[in-house]
């Protein structure tokens, strides 16, 4: 039996203890965006922590203004070094009144299909998919003393609240932390059955406006007509922002923005890909972004523009007849190829105040900005990987791109100059950030056979 199959034996074999583990990282509450759980991402660190020296890695949680960032080193081995990136905390559980058990309290579950799953707050966004790494090198270090490649893991604490502290942190410890190459599991496989690797992520700018007109409420008997409306102003503001077509109208919003590589759209058309199901599981049917493009084109490789929150008036029970003196709406922005999110912002805002009435009043906040990443799928790192997977999953593993955005990514790239592999295996249906969170039990288990296939091929 040569190495990596004992190691894939290993795996195998010690399954029950890997998620005996997991379980208990999973009662921890390591909710990092609120205060009032700082005991327990504390916790939560140390606890990455000692694992990690537990199986030979340098590892400890060191402070920052905010919770704990883990950092292990596996100095050990030949070929290229790895810099692998998770994070511990979670999101919060909110409504609680939705969940069907404790989300604290992690269960195996088998669904109608036969399939089994592991249901807590954190199984696959990021507890169980980091997991997986931990878990494939626990596994080679049993069997070999070693790893394939030097290894350094780093866990964040605020990933699900902002991660305020990780770009000063990466900037300060870069010679420590730079690798030849990054990995990331907080990814979907394309399906339950097929791997996938993340080689594109869509940039983020996240605004709020907030509309002042008279000094108070009004009655809208004694004022409506005359009166400026914030409600109206904001409404055709946020009107104006697309077209019938679906573009977005703001001057200059597509600059950077090519049309698709011929290549990879070939990729992307072959994909079995039902548009009308991808709508059909959340009740609805018509694509309602840019006519002529496809739904994978839109969420995949396209900006957008999309109104995330408004509001303003009275929105109690029953019915009052107010003209509000505020109203504000939340907008986001997803970025692609080029496009530079300050010129996009900039933009925006004069978009704004170009509607907004000269007695009136407008104000801005800024909830942060992020250009998109794109990532060489022809470099011999993600060609490696892609086989490692394919043969793991029995199944070609696909590149495909990503509607979200993954800071992380962006800063490692550029902090650190390294490119990264997002091998993730969660799925669509997972619920993370709603009540109810699962992992599927095989993702879990063969997550972890794939990570210790990728770590061997990345040696040769």
């Amino acid at each position: 039996m040569g190495e990596l199959d004992a190691v894939l034996a290993r795996i195998d074999a010690e399954a029950p203890a890997a998620l005996d583990r997991l379980f208990h990282l999973l009662r921890i509450r390591s909710i990092s965006a609120d205060p009032a759980y700082a005991a327990e991402c504390q916790a939560c660190a140390d606890w990455h922590a000692a694992d990690l020296a537990s199986i030979g890695f340098e590892a400890q949680a060191r402070s920052t203004a905010g919770h704990p960032i883990v950092v292990g080193h596996h100095r050990a081995g030949a070929g290229p070094s790895a810099l692998f990136y998770g994070h511990y905390d979670v999101q919060p559980v909110d409504p609680l009144d939705l969940w069907e058990h404790d989300p604290f309290e992690p269960r195996i579950e088998t669904r109608a299909d036969g399939t089994k799953v592991i249901r807590a707050r954190g199984a696959a966004d990021d507890k169980g998919q980091l997991m997986t790494f931990v878990e494939a090198c626990r596994a080679w270090k049993a069997v070999t003393g070693s790893l394939p490649i030097p290894v350094t893991i780093l866990l964040e604490g605020e990933e699900e609240s902002g991660g305020a502290n990780l770009p000063g942190f990466l900037a300060a410890n870069a010679d420590e932390l730079r690798a030849d190459i990054g990995l990331i599991c907080d990814t979907n496989m394309w399906d339950a059955r097929t791997p996938a690797i993340t080689t594109m992520l869509r940039g983020l700018v996240g605004e709020e406006f907030i509309v002042t007109a008279a000094d108070r409420d009004l009655h809208s008997g004694f004022y409506g007509m005359a009166a400026a409306n914030p409600n109206a102003i904001v409404a055709r503001i946020l009107a104006d922002l697309r077209d019938s077509e679906g573009r977005v109208t703001l001057p200059s919003f597509y600059d950077g923005v090519p049309e698709l590589d011929p290549a990879l759209r070939a990729q992307w058309e072959a994909l079995p890909f039902d548009p009308a199901a991808f709508l059909g599981t959340v009740g609805l049917s018509v694509p309602a972004g840019e006519k002529g493009r496809s739904v994978l084109e839109m969420t995949w490789s396209r900006p957008t523009c999309e109104v995330n929150g408004m509001g303003g008036g009275y929105q109690g029970e029953g019915f009052k007849t107010v003209i509000p003196s505020k109203s504000s709406a939340k907008v986001s922005f997803r970025l692609v190829f080029d496009q530079d999110p300050h010129k996009v912002r900039e933009a925006f805002r004069a978009f704004v105040r170009a509607r907004v009435p000269a007695d009136c009043k407008v104000e801005f906040l800024d909830h942060g900005a992020g250009r998109a990443i794109r990532f060489p799928i022809d470099a011999p790192a993600f060609r490696q990987a892609r086989q490692a997977l394919s043969d793991e999953w029995g199944r070609e593993a696909f590149f495909i791109g990503g509607g979200g955005s993954i800071p992380v990514t962006h800063m490692l790239k550029t902090s650190l100059g390294m490119d990264v592999i997002l091998a993730g295996f969660g799925l669509e249906d997972d619920r993370i950030h709603s009540p109810n969170e699962k992992y599927d039990l095989d993702c879990f288990l063969k997550g972890t056979r794939s990570w210790a296939r990728v770590l061997h091929a990345l040696a040769s």
